[in-house]
Formats: structure tokens, sequence, C-alpha cells
């Protein structure tokens, strides 16, 4: 611990030319997160990515310029892009409880109001400030994690540099009577904690032949936001992320500079298909999960997630003849809820049938939503329900579904083998297709509204970017279940039947074994992961699969 605390020292810390109160006029210490707890920064959708290559994004050695977190490209993509964000002040983008919050504090006259962040400063000084000033958040000090601290110091994790600053403010500031802390990470308001709990225990004891302390403890609270979410457009989002590749690709062609020591080669994006079903949107999504009565206890634990998002009509790539029978993507069917059951408290389940309909096409004999499953069961087991309850003709809802495939896109080294590269081609390359480059995005994704199908598309089928952004990935349902990674692949294609009327159908698949990211770190939770909409088969953060939130910042 240094000896000397000064007011210039501190400001080291800040990328905001300003000047700070002096030390005997702050009484209170006011300091603020960035990310989700101030500013709704887009996280990478679960709708998009699967488990695994959402962990990889956010990891720090993704690519060569960085990755989620430490390319600015990303955050400057939010709502409309800096171009048209900027003048608007990026409306709709804040937590406006925690932005009153700040104004107050900075009226405070004996309050010293800081913005705390793990954002790299080489990248985002700019533009965090920018972001802040549109707002009219006028900081005392705006600290991002330095490349190496004011006195030297390389920072290992984002937590290490945070509780730095936090004891040369505590210190500088010594007749600073309290300190407040808002931020909206489970795992950092318990270092937070457990951090001033230890320092505190310094100052009330010392060594005899030591120093004094530099001074008394100070009050801390540690105020757990809740965590704010939100993506950018889907096309929006693929497209930047392709950018970065491009710029990965190029660095590692060229033996350009890797300054975030990212695996040296070229990488792709690749689209997983998972299932073709009967795709059920968000709304009905909803009111089919209020049908389940699952315990509170099993929610709260994470030990179950929600999906009511398909009735299934085949897994992985449909062939041709099944897309025909089924009636072709786009196609629309009228069901009703006519019973609810579970299995052994594992699955909960709705039996639905077709209404005004001569013939469906589904996987198995009993048209089936899974509801939800308990973690570590399988939603094909929905399929060994016999004992339906019948439903009250108010839960007797109706709701349409659109038959449509669940994708899901993945990065993955490029080797540059053709046979690799091909679609269809081998059993471990079945179901996806590589984005060549920056330009296929551009040309492949649709414009709002264009149709599903094209004339011309392998199989009859309407090439996975011609679909609006509305409905990208049935992307209008949080719930929408499916296995990341290559799970769903191969030949295993299960009989489909042919429903004639009602009470005749399929079961709902796309749950199973989680893959991840692997050792990334602990999952990003806060207190709002528990509603009835954030679950998304294995890359649900409450699924705990490895692939879930990593906020690698």
């Amino acid at each position: 611990m240094k000896t000397n605390y000064s007011i210039t020292s501190l400001k080291r810390w800040s990328c905001k030319s300003k000047e700070i109160p002096g030390i005997p006029q702050v009484k209170s210490i006011h300091v603020y997160d960035f990310d989700n707890t101030l500013f709704s920064s887009p996280l990478p959708s679960q709708q998009i990515w699967a488990g695994q290559t959402i962990g990889f994004l956010q990891t720090y050695e993704a690519m060569a310029y960085g990755g989620w977190w430490h390319d600015s490209s990303i955050l400057m993509a939010t709502g409309q892009g800096i171009e048209k964000e900027e003048p608007r002040a990026w409306e709709g983008s804040w937590n406006e409880t925690v932005v009153d919050l700040v104004r107050c504090s900075v009226e405070t006259k004996d309050a010293l109001t800081v913005l705390l962040t793990g954002r790299g400063e080489t990248n985002y000084a700019d533009l965090i400030n920018r972001i802040l000033t549109s707002k009219e958040l006028d900081f005392d000090l705006v600290a991002l994690k330095p490349e190496v601290g004011p006195s030297g110091v390389y920072f290992e994790s984002t937590m290490a540099f945070k509780q730095a600053f936090l004891q040369d403010l505590v210190l500088t500031y010594k007749h600073a009577e309290e300190i407040r802390i808002y931020e909206d990470r489970p795992r950092h308001v318990k270092g937070f904690r457990d951090y001033f709990e230890k320092l505190n225990k310094s100052f009330l004891s010392h060594p005899a032949d030591q120093p004094a302390p530099p001074r008394k403890p100070i009050t801390a609270e540690v105020i757990h936001v809740c965590e704010l979410k939100s993506s950018l457009e889907p096309q929006a989002e693929i497209e930047a992320v392709q950018k970065a590749i491009a710029r990965h690709n190029q660095s590692v062609l060229n033996g350009g500079p890797n300054p975030h020591k990212a695996v040296n080669k070229p990488l792709k994006i690749v689209e997983n298909y998972l299932y073709l079903g009967h795709l059920i949107n968000q709304n009905d999504s909803a009111r089919l999960i209020s049908l389940c009565n699952v315990p509170s206890h099993l929610i709260d634990s994470g030990e179950v997630r929600f999906m009511a998002s398909n009735i299934l009509i085949a897994p992985s790539y449909a062939r041709k003849d099944v897309v025909q029978k089924a009636g072709g993507r786009g196609k629309k069917v009228m069901w009703q809820v006519n019973g609810v059951a579970k299995y052994e408290d594992r699955i909960w389940a709705a039996r639905v049938t077709p209404i005004s309909e001569a013939q469906v096409y589904t996987k198995d004999p009993t048209p089936t939503v899974v509801l939800a499953i308990r973690k570590g069961s399988r939603p094909i087991d929905a399929s060994k329900i016999t004992n339906w309850q019948p439903v009250s003709a108010e839960k007797a809802f109706m709701f349409q579904t659109e038959i449509g495939d669940k994708v899901m896109l993945e990065i993955q080294q490029d080797e540059g083998h053709p046979q690799a590269q091909a679609r269809g081609r081998g059993r471990d390359n079945q179901n996806k297709r590589k984005f060549n480059d920056d330009t296929d995005v551009k040309e492949n994704w649709p414009k709002p509204g264009e149709p599903n199908n094209r004339p011309g598309d392998r199989h009859g089928q309407g090439r996975y970017f011609n679909r609006s952004k509305a409905n990208f990935n049935n992307a209008n349902n949080p719930n929408a279940a499916g296995n990341p990674g290559k799970q769903l692949q191969g030949n295993n294609f299960a009989k489909g039947n042919n429903q004639q009327g009602r009470n005749h159908g399929g079961n709902a698949r796309g749950g199973g074994k989680n893959r991840g990211s692997g050792n990334r770190g602990p999952a990003y939770k806060s207190l709002d992961d528990y509603g009835p909409n954030n679950f998304d088969g294995p890359s649900d953060p409450k699924g705990q699969a490895p692939g879930a939130m990593v906020m690698d910042y």
C-alpha cells in the first residue's frame, strides 16, 4: 500500500478532463458501473449464436482485435448506430432510474460521482465519454481499465483493476464517510462487499511497529441493480461480428498485429440447422408456459428451463420430402390446447390439436408442445406421456404457428478445405453453411418482409437469410429451444406422421446435453434471470450451460 495519495495522482485514473473536488469537501462517494447498470449494452443474442460461440465471442482472445467487450464497433452499433443514436442521446438504452440517481449524486455538493467500468481505456474512452455527454451526465471521474495502471501495474482481471482504483479513491478522499457502489453483476457485488469488509478490518488494526492506518473505516454499501438486457438487431449483429472476423482474418493472413493473442487461424461463421418445426411466437409461448405448474423452488434454483417454442416436424436439416409433407416453410397452422401433463416431475407439456386442417405433419403421433424441462432431462421423453389431463375452457386457447427452421450460428476455425466448407458434404459439415466474406452477409440478409422461400433454393428451401428481421431464427420467441453446436447433425431423421384432423401430432424437441465454451469463466446472471421468458434451451444462462453469458471485461 503506497503512502502518498493526492488528487493529482487520482486523476491519472480518469479519462475525463475535469477538475475534481478537494479532499476535505467530499463526504460521500458514489460509484456507478456502466454496462447493464447505467447503460443497456448489447449482449450476444442467444437467438443467433450457439452457446459455445457466445462464450467464445466474449473472451479477450477471441479475435486479433479483441472480442465482444473489447471491439468498440459492437458498442457503436447499439440501437441504430452511433450516427443516429448520438443526437438522440441513445434514447431507450438507459436505466432511467440509475440515470436519476447519477443526477442526484452530481447535484449533491459533498459527493464525488464516479463512473467505473472494466472496458479498456484505449478503445472505449472517447466512445463512453460521448455517450455520457449526450445524456448530460457530468461525472467527476470516468475510470476505464488502462493497459497499465498509474503505478505501472498490469491487472489480471476487471475486479483487480476496480479494487485497485477503489483503494486509491477511498484513501485519497480519507474524510469521506461512506461509499455507494451500483453494480449489476452478482459476482462483482459480492466481490466489492468482501473487499471493503477486508479493507475496513485493515483500518481497525495494525502491527505496533507499523504506521497508523491511513484512514478510519468507511461505510460501504453495494447496491445490486437489476441487469439490463438488450441485443442488436439480428442483421446488424451478424454484420458487426462478420466485420470483426474479416479484420481478424486479414490480420492473420498478413501477419499483422495480434494484440489480444488470439488464435492465429482464420475464422468463419457457419449455420447449424437444429430442427424444422411449427414455430410458436413469443406471446403464445408465454400463454402456453402459464399452463405448467412448476414448483417455484425449481425455477429459483435454475433446475428448470422453459421452452414452449415449437411442435417438432424433424430434427436437424429437414429433407425435401419432409418439408413438402409438412406444407412448406412459411405455412401457418391454427392449434388448440386440449390437455396438459407432466412426466416424472421432469417434463411439463401441453397436448394440442390442429383446427380446420385436413392434414398436418409432425414428428410423433401426439402433437405436443414441451413447456418446460428439468435439468438433465430430454424433451423427447415427452412422447412417453400417456396420462393427459383435460384443460378448462379458458385454458383451451388457440394459437397460430408458422413452419420454419431453428438455426444457430457458430464461429469456427476456417481450415481452408473446400470440402469442409461446402454445405452438405460430409457428416461433420452437414446442415452448415459458411459465410464466405463480408459481402455475403449483406447480399443474403433479407429486407423486412421478404418471403422465406425463393425459386431455385436447395431442397426448395428459402435461404436462412431470406427471413424478416422481425422473425429471424424465431427471434420473436425468447423461449425457443435448441441444442447448440453439432448435436443434431447427421442422417438420423425420424419418420414423420401424416395427421388427419384433430388429436394427432408430434413431440416437441430441442433440448439435450449442453455443449459450451469450456473454462471461460463464470456465467453472467442477475436478479431478473429467473423470469418465465428467459430460457432458450442449453444456451440459457439458467440452464447452467458453459456457453452462458461470460462478461470478460
